[in-house]
């Protein structure tokens, strides 16, 4: 866990300037500790208190987390049934790495086969959280370091040019009316509710023949 919160740190302290292509990877990978620490808290089943999360650590990129984790909220509040037990969804053991890399993997594959947009990012979050807890609750917690190492797989291959245009994570910011911090009074802008085509994309992979 201490080797977690450093390279977090270490992401968050080159926020503050243009990141590189590595520097961007390792800020998604530590977004996405985040975000699975925070589902596992919520599901009883963290490996840490929440009040060592970046959302909690305030900067740039703790405000990022909160965005984040506020839009997944909304996400999985709005379909509960698509970000649920997503291990058995896809009819895959949370044994295998290479099986649950694959998935993930195709899954991030599908909800951007259209085009990149920030509620796509969310909604892959979302599936990363979800499934990081059902790899736990099975007895596999390694996996979440597979989970966060697709993320920062994927988000080099794909998203690195596209998070270039925006400036980096801090664009995702703007997917709120309301900076507040208690993110109360906050409402997704558009942009981030074109649910229609990343949904659309995780049923057509949920539902695929096996």
């Amino acid at each position: 866990m201490e080797m977690l919160r450093r390279s977090s740190v270490f992401a968050a302290e080159v926020f503050d300037r243009s990141p590189t292509d590595k520097e961007m990877v390792s800020q998604a990978k530590a977004l996405c500790r985040d975000y699975i620490h925070s589902r596992l808290n919520r599901a009883g089943i963290g490996w840490s208190k929440p009040e060592h999360g970046l959302a909690a650590s305030g900067g740039t990129l703790g405000e990022v987390s909160s965005v984040l984790l506020w839009l997944g909220d909304e996400l999985e509040y709005l379909r509960p049934n698509i970000y649920r037990n997503v291990a058995r969804q896809l009819n895959i053991t949370v044994a295998s790495e290479s099986v649950v890399s694959d998935a993930f993997l195709a899954v991030a594959a599908d909800i951007f086969s259209t085009g990149v947009t920030w509620g796509k990012v969310v909604s892959l979050y979302a599936v990363a959280g979800a499934l990081a807890v059902d790899c736990v609750r099975h007895g596999h917690p390694a996996m979440v370091h597979t989970i966060v190492d697709c993320m920062g797989e994927f988000v080099r291959k794909s998203l690195t040019s596209w998070l270039k245009r925006r400036g980096g994570w801090v664009d995702v910011t703007k997917c709120v009316v309301n900076t507040d911090p208690s993110f109360r009074s906050h409402w997704l802008v558009s942009s981030a509710c074109a649910f229609g085509h990343y949904l659309k994309a995780i049923v057509l992979y949920l539902l695929r023949e096996k």
